[in-house]
This record gives structure tokens, C-alpha cells and sequence, in this order.
């Protein structure tokens, strides 16, 4: 986490030197999973910016339900129209850390979650499609969604409690990748 506050201060500075424009990003459907995040993108040419985008959920959801991760999705965009303006497309990567136990997520969705714990890593990256909305002269919103691929190296265990190791496993994901609601501030 200390690395990823000294990268953000790095590349804030820097964007000013260079008079380009820099937007601080907030995800709201991380904060919907108690997943604090925090974004910033800095514009590279009238039509591309380059997002880097992080969250960290060190907490236990009550009795032994945990939903633990990092998170670290740098982006380069392509707009339109223009930056911060519009629809875009974007290439992305994606790399972190989890420990999940014990959750039941809806419509049967990832079912052995709620009886074993699984921890490991992930590293991928994909592609995305987004639009942004002007709501003034520093504030938007926008939406976000992107598909791709991840590698995810996981240990299995026997229950959310115990350390007793099932097995590891490296699993191919391709599907969704990246979701977001952001509410935005642009620094001019």
C-alpha cells in the first residue's frame, strides 16, 4: 500500500510539470464491497490518458466471512471525442492478492465459497469500453465495463477456519474483468 501512495504522489507530480490534465477517480461498486479504491488518470495527448486504478479490503465481514484482497489496474484509454469526454476504449491489465471464506454470494454464484477459503494471486489483462459524462467544470461520472483474461493461483482450504491445505491450483478465468461506477474530480 505504501508503494502504490508513493507511485500516486510520483505520477501527480510529474503530470504538472507537463500541464496536463489529471482526474482523482472514486469506483463506487468497489465501495459497494466495502473495498476501499482510489483512482487517477493523467492525460498523455488530446485523445489518450492513462488510468492507474487501486483498492484494498483488509476486513473480516463478521464470524469467519471474509472477502480480503488488493488490487492494482493500470489502463491506457483511447477517447473519441476527447479526454475526459465521452465514449473510449481501453487496454488494460490486472494483478493482486485474495483471501476469501465462508461467503454466499447470490444466484448460486461461485457456490464453494461458503464452505472452504481460498487464497492466492492473480494477474491478467483485457479490454474495456466506457463513456464519461460532464456534470461541471471539475466533476463527472462515468461507467466503465471490460472482459479478458486472468490467471489466478489459488490454495484451497478445507474450511474458512483451519489451515488444513486441500490442494493448490492455477485456474485460466476469461470473462468479466473490470466494472465501474466512478465518481470523478478533474484537476486542470
Amino acid at each position: 500500500m505504501k508503494k502504490l501512495l508513493t507511485v500516486f504522489c510520483i505520477l501527480l507530480s510529474t503530470t504538472s510539470l507537463f500541464g496536463q490534465s489529471v482526474a482523482l477517480k472514486n469506483n463506487l461498486l468497489y465501495d459497494a464491497t466495502l473495498t476501499p479504491n482510489l483512482g487517477l488518470e493523467i492525460g498523455l495527448s488530446k485523445q489518450s490518458t492513462l488510468n492507474i486504478s487501486g483498492g484494498y479490503n483488509p476486513f473480516n465481514l463478521g464470524d469467519y466471512k471474509r472477502f480480503k484482497h488488493w488490487l492494482v489496474q493500470p489502463e491506457y484509454r483511447y477517447w473519441f471525442c476527447e479526454k475526459f469526454n465521452g465514449t473510449f476504449v481501453g487496454l488494460h491489465l490486472h494483478g493482486g492478492e485474495f483471501s476469501v471464506a465462508d461467503l454466499k454470494l447470490p444466484f448460486g454464484f461461485m457456490s464453494q465459497l461458503q464452505d472452504h477459503k481460498y487464497e492466492g494471486f492473480f494477474y491478467g489483462g483485457g479490454v474495456n469500453f466506457g463513456h464519461q459524462w460532464i456534470l461541471s467544470k471539475h466533476w463527472s461520472i462515468e461507467a466503465v465495463i471490460g472482459a479478458g483474461y486472468a490467471r489466478i493461483d489459488a490454495d484451497k482450504y478445507k474450511c474458512a477456519v483451519c489451515g488444513e491445505k486441500i490442494k493448490s491450483k492455477k485456474y485460466n478465468y476469461f470473462g468479466p474483468t473490470q466494472a465501474a461506477i466512478s465518481i470523478i474530480y478533474i484537476i486542470r
